[in-house]
């Protein structure tokens, strides 16, 4: 299976014609071929990525509105799937959620393509800024959604801000999985820090008279 398989693009808006599942997967493999044969994403042109993937540019622009939104389709592609959540407490989520950060990182440094292509992306701020919007804040919504629910049912502290939890609960696992590529990602990782940061985001109990 490629990575475009196992991660698909989110329907967007439809330019043109229908969408071609098939066409996508072609396209957003031709990148990777480039990429693969140490082609640099500042030299990767729409009209070169078309003629790998033996189709014409329009085709690619009925698709993407330019390289920076393909680019960050094809990162997409080559990264764990977002998981679906449990959804059976808040800490079942956070651990599913800080599971997927510790693959993530296992596989960045594994894949020399995801990590050279990682570090080309941050070395262009528009391309950055694309990845950003689309995958990083979403996924950082979603964080921020699961923390409010646990305020909300009484899973959760409720005076400590939403953000500042969030960097408490994932600010752990990005140090290790990105700052410190010398830093061991074992399993029961996540397990084990969702465990320790949410015993200090419990609600405290109020005390007896």
């Amino acid at each position: 299976m490629s990575p475009a398989d196992s991660n698909p693009r989110p329907d967007g808006p439809v330019r043109g014609r229908p969408r071609s599942e098939a066409v996508e997967r072609s396209i957003i493999e031709g990148v990777i071929r480039l990429l693969e044969d140490g082609v640099p994403l500042a030299e990767l042109s729409i009209e070169r990525i078309a003629r790998t993937a033996g189709v014409g540019k329009a085709t690619i622009y009925r698709r993407w509105s330019g390289k920076e939104e393909l680019f960050v389709d094809v990162v997409r592609a080559a990264e764990p799937p977002d998981p679906e959540l449990p959804g059976t407490s808040v800490r079942d989520d956070l651990v599913t959620l800080l599971e997927q950060l510790r693959r993530r990182g296992l596989m960045t440094r594994s894949s020399v393509l995801l990590h050279n292509v990682i570090a080309q992306m941050k070395r262009s701020p528009k391309i950055w800024d694309a990845y950003h919007a689309n995958v990083v804040e979403p996924r950082r919504r979603k964080q921020h959604e699961i923390l409010r629910r646990g305020q909300e049912n009484g899973e959760l502290r409720t005076d400590i801000d939403v953000d500042v939890m969030n960097d408490m609960v994932f600010g752990p696992m990005l140090v290790r999985a990105v700052m410190r590529p010398d830093a061991e990602l074992p399993e029961g990782l996540a397990e084990q820090m969702a465990d320790a940061v949410l015993e200090g985001l419990r609600p405290v109990s109020s005390p007896t008279p």
